[in-house]
């Protein structure tokens, strides 16, 4: 386990009052992820580095106390993510956790953390249950979740012809609900599902599960997964000669750091979805440069998300005046989200973050004029298109 202390010598300058505002004399932040798994790449220890920047961009003080970032790994594993996270609270004194890759640990920290009374912040993982059924009122869901990605891909493939979907979906609540997501979508806009498979988490062989699809006939293949498990499905579809033999890939979950991952030979022409984009701007272009000098890499939506959720909770923490949960909860649900990530953010009052995703296609070698340059912007989906449902409505302080 790491820990990153952002000022030391601030304690010098504490008052008694201060203390009194901000509990323990410190502002303490736990970035909890997979670090050496399927999702390494996806968050990981780049997601740490984004969130010491938002630290470190915020003065590194809030009400006069140091504002410290711990991490951990949580090898993908509810139960190890509910046993680190329970002894952050209980004997490290951390205030918030965040980023969560992957939904299941997503779903169990943010229960652990409701009865706790502790903020939670997810970036990484993707189930709409987080502001759904299984919300918080402590809870957040920040940078992109199922309902986003399944507007956004399953929408421009339908549009374009790939009226019929086959699924490889992660077995767990991910994998699960990408796939209904999308489902839903396909078939509300006259289009049919032929069939899904599952395999589990960090399988190495997809040759099975994509003779399935290839057999389907399906137009769209859909990969209703992530990280290395979306990278190693997509190179073996390739040799399968599933994209050769007219069928498309769907990336429901896709993101620059895969991107790379495979490069652009395997990943050229894939839709996917993002909602932060390095590239997009002078201000994004500016973020990824200093990103990319601290990690070797530029940021994806889930490291430029984390900068953001600890942005936004530092922002609310000092116009709270106090880091008392039931106060800073209150000021995130009412501050507007501005900042590199998310330009026209807004908090809803079940916790989810709204804003803009962008629809992206992976560029040809020949057209990618920089490193990392990948994408080509297709289409902006406004908040209110891809955050719709139930994502509208409450989540009381008492389920």
């Amino acid at each position: 386990m790491r820990h990153f202390l952002i000022s030391t010598t601030a304690l010098l300058a504490l008052s008694g009052a201060a203390f009194a505002e901000a509990s323990n004399g410190s502002v303490k932040i736990g970035i909890l992820n997979d670090q050496s798994g399927v999702y390494a790449d996806f968050g990981g220890k780049f997601s740490y580095e984004a969130a010491r920047m938002a630290a470190e961009d915020f003065g590194g003080t809030v009400l006069g106390v140091p504002v410290e970032v711990i991490t951990a790994d949580h090898q993908n594993k509810a139960d190890i993510a509910s046993s680190i996270a329970r002894k952050w609270y209980d004997t490290e004194g951390v205030d918030a956790v965040m980023e969560l890759t992957s939904s299941s640990v997503g779903l169990a920290v943010q229960a652990l953390s409701k009865e706790a009374k502790k903020i939670t912040i997810n970036t990484g993982a993707a189930t709409t249950e987080l502001t759904g059924a299984q919300c918080s009122p402590y809870g957040f869901h920040w940078a992109y979740d199922t309902h986003a990605l399944a507007t956004g891909v399953g929408g421009a493939l339908v549009q374009e012809g790939g009226d019929s979907w086959y699924f490889l979906t992660a077995d767990y609540a991910f994998g699960y609900s990408l796939e209904e997501q999308t489902s839903n979508f396909v078939n509300s806009n006259g289009g049919k599902v032929l069939g899904s498979v599952r395999h589990p988490l960090a399988t190495t062989d997809y040759s099975s599960f994509l003779l399935q699809a290839q057999a389907s006939g399906a137009k769209v293949v859909g990969m209703a997964n992530a990280g290395m498990d979306t990278q190693n499905a997509i190179k073996q579809a390739a040799e399968f000669g599933i994209t050769a033999g007219g069928q498309k890939i769907a990336a429901l979950l896709f993101t620059l750091a895969e991107v790379n991952g495979i490069g652009l030979d395997s990943a050229q022409g894939l839709n996917l979805v993002e909602s932060f984009y390095w590239n997009r701007d002078d201000e994004s272009r500016e973020f990824g440069k200093r990103f990319f000098e601290r990690t070797g890499a530029m940021p994806n939506m889930i490291h430029a998300g984390t900068y953001s959720a600890v942005m936004s909770y530092l922002k609310a923490i000092e116009a709270a005046g106090t880091d008392e949960t039931e106060a800073v909860a209150k000021k995130m649900h009412e501050l507007p989200v501005s900042d590199v990530f998310a330009r026209n953010g807004k908090v809803l009052p079940n916790g989810r973050m709204i804003t803009d995703v962008y629809l992206m296609e992976v560029k040809k070698p020949g057209e990618s004029d920089t490193p990392w340059d990948y994408y080509t912007v297709k289409a902006t989906i406004p908040a209110e298109t891809a955050f719709m449902t139930f994502e509208n409505s409450g989540c009381p302080a008492t389920n």
